[in-house]
């Protein structure tokens, strides 16, 4: 990447045109949350989870279109273990009667696999609520602890700027990748449901926005110490020329595996790769064009005062 060592861009100059086009998207998803709503999975709503043994190798996906017309359209099924899958289903009524379809479809579909049940349970309404209120609380107090933290790293070049930039840097990213979950669930097809596997995807997305964002600004942290002729716009542009051959490459290397993790991953697995996938684009983004933006933007309004 020697192409984008010693850049001089200004990127700052831009950072307008930046901030309506973030708001344009930000409001997007805040519309399409609103009135759309989201789509939870079995996780967060409640329903039935079945384990079952199977023997050799069999397609979760195949399986998953079979079962669909015999527990519903809402099911769910993963890789579980060595030789097992796990089957979840909305539907909660007939127990017996469901487990008993479902190993007569799988056992159909793969007569060599001698489908068995290990183990049944179901996911009650009150468990799901809580197992909801616990994703929210994971995500609220990451973005908390990100504020806290880069208020102290950053606290005698001016801290809460800092902290304010990361904070609604990580809002940012966090709130276009639900925005896209809710705007695109039933017209792209993957599923776009919200269920634990997607919150951890969420709480990785917040984890690299922040450390994406934190190397730039250790660099302008380093640049105000040494660079003190300077003014902060210029110590801004240059800490983001200086950065751009590492984010690019940290960026790339990652986007291409949640793609290869999107296309050659399974469905079961699609819409983690998709939230990972917008949230790196986004996540890049906003830490020139929200997080670093706003810094300067705030000094510079003191700085005025």
């Amino acid at each position: 990447m020697r192409i984008l060592h010693n850049l001089d861009f200004d990127f700052m100059a831009y950072r307008k045109q930046a901030y309506i086009f973030s708001l344009i998207l930000t409001g997007i998803a805040i519309f399409s949350l609103v009135f759309r709503g989201l789509a939870v999975g079995i996780d967060f709503k409640g329903g039935k989870e079945m384990v079952i043994g199977v023997s050799g190798t069999v397609d979760v996906n195949r399986i998953k279109a079979t079962l669909a017309p015999v527990l519903g359209s809402e099911v769910e099924v993963k890789a579980y273990g060595g030789s097992d899958i796990l089957v979840r289903s909305a539907a909660t009524e007939g127990n017996a009667s469901q487990e008993a379809a479902t190993l007569a479809a799988i056992n159909k579909l793969y007569p060599a696999a001698k489908a068995k049940m290990v183990g049944s349970d179901v996911v009650g309404p009150r468990f799901a609520e809580d197992m909801r209120q616990a994703g929210i609380y994971s995500v609220v107090a990451a973005l908390i602890m990100i504020f806290v933290y880069i208020l102290i790293r950053f606290y005698s070049y001016g801290g809460w700027q800092f902290g304010v930039g990361a904070l609604v840097a990580t809002f940012h990213d966090v709130t276009i990748t639900l925005g896209l979950f809710s705007l695109l669930n039933g017209i792209l097809p993957i599923p776009l449901q919200i269920d634990q596997t997607i919150i951890a995807a969420f709480l990785t997305i917040v984890g690299y926005s922040v450390n994406d964002t934190v190397i730039v600004f250790d660099r302008v942290r380093e640049y105000m110490h040494d660079l003190k002729s300077e003014t902060f716009y210029n110590i801004m542009n240059k800490a983001m020329n200086s950065t751009l051959s590492r984010t690019i490459i940290t960026s790339m290397t990652t986007l291409f595996s949640a793609i290869v993790l999107f296309l050659f991953g399974g469905e079961t697995i699609r819409g983690f790769a998709f939230a990972m996938s917008v949230g790196i684009l986004f996540g890049t983004y906003s830490s020139v064009y929200v997080a670093s933006a706003m810094v300067l933007d705030l000094k510079l309004r003191k700085s005025a005062k």
